[in-house]
């Protein structure tokens, strides 16, 4: 074992101490594991639009000080009371959500909301004793989706690590923690386009991207990006996109302009917006018969997803995901090996990479749109 298991290690950590205020590098005193918990070293960590929408502090109580992140890879530390399935030098990425394997999401094969460990906002604490595993000179800092990579050092429940092939480069599939596997996931498990056929994506973030790679990955032969904002295509051709529609350069609705491009319909559209209305296009615009649509976007909490019922009754199919339907644990380390046999290709998500030090400079990168994941080398 570590010479450091049992113990509290200091560390740095990015502490957000007031909502939408730069990150401020601290000395931070992380606690040891506590039963089906896990310390974990974080080697690298990237910065996701989850992270910077609760840093903002849009539309939810804040909860700071805090130490966000939850895009990351790293190596076990130590290993708290009763976990049995890691040990200390495991190479393993963290997740935002998790998987307990026993409650009945987790045991269904057509789940994968852990009702245990399914993502928590709000909580900011450790589920085995509503406390945190962080402070500064004896002051709590709250936890973010149980996770917080922003520290060299974190504390994570065991459901919400999945460990990893060691040969994997940390550097490029901690992207896989979150947006990347999911919109992956929404195309392969969920759109399940066959081969050489035709998929719409709405929006060309990271996520769409992950998506159109997951398209391509199957075989589509069409991959039309749907996005407001028509510098992506150049980009969006890297990950197959093949076509671009631009809503605003049209007087009708963009389901229709998609409908008349493909003969009555795409096969599968994936929506990435969280815009009502572009997952409403993206619902209407596939084929009728046997069209799916899947919704990843997160909409508004006051939103209402609005369509006739004809679109149904004619037989599309309306599907969301969460997570791309990965259950952590359990599917992680496959995608990772996707990665490793050369099938997916995680290189062209990452756009920029910064230092520890720097972190700030990775807000700034995302807030202009300036990249789609940066690296955040910790230790540096």
């Amino acid at each position: 074992m570590p010479s450091t298991a049992g113990q509290v290690i200091c560390c740095k950590a990015a502490v957000a101490w007031e909502a939408g205020k730069p990150l401020v590098i601290e000395e931070v005193e992380v606690a040891p594991p506590q039963a089906m918990e896990v310390r974990l070293k974080i080697l690298f960590t990237s910065l996701c639009h989850t992270d910077v929408y609760f840093w903002e502090a849009k539309g939810q109580t804040p909860l700071f000080p805090r130490i966000f992140g939850h895009e990351a890879g790293g190596i076990v530390e130590s290993v708290g009371e009763g976990v049995t399935d890691l040990k200390p030098g495991d190479h393993v990425l963290p997740v935002f959500t998790g998987e307990c394997k026993e409650c009945r999401h987790c045991k269904s094969e057509e789940s994968n909301m852990c009702d245990l460990l399914r993502i928590n906002t709000d909580r900011g604490v450790m589920l085995n004793d509503g406390k945190s595993r962080f402070s500064i000179r004896g002051q709590p800092i709250y936890h973010f989706v149980g996770t917080s990579t922003f520290s060299e050092y974190t504390v994570v429940h065991v459901g919400c690590v999945a460990k990893i092939n060691p040969a994997a480069p940390l550097d490029k599939v901690c992207v896989l923690s979150c947006g990347i596997s999911t919109g992956l996931g929404a195309t392969l498990n969920v759109a399940k386009p066959k081969k050489g056929s035709s998929v719409a994506i709405f929006g060309l973030g990271a996520v769409g991207l992950a998506a159109a790679e997951g398209a391509r990955i199957a075989g589509a032969s069409r991959i039309i990006g749907v996005d407001l904002n028509s510098n992506r295509f150049d980009e969006a051709k890297k990950f197959g996109v093949t076509e671009f529609v631009n809503p605003k350069d049209h007087k009708k609705p963009v389901q229709e302009v998609i409908a008349e491009m493909t003969n009555g319909g795409v096969d599968r559209s994936v929506e990435c917006t969280g815009s009502v209305n572009a997952m409403i296009s993206a619902f209407e615009c596939v084929h009728d018969g046997w069209g799916v649509a899947v919704l990843v976007g997160v909409p508004n909490k006051d939103d209402s997803f609005k369509t006739h019922p004809m679109n149904v009754l004619n037989e599309r199919t309306l599907k969301g995901t969460f997570f791309g339907n990965y259950k952590p644990r359990s599917d992680l380390p496959s995608v990772v090996e996707k990665y490793m046999n050369k099938e997916l290709e995680l290189e062209k998500f990452i756009t920029h990479e910064v230092p520890f030090s720097e972190i700030n400079k990775a807000f700034e990168y995302m807030l202009s749109g300036a990249g789609l994941r940066c690296i955040i080398r910790m230790g540096a």
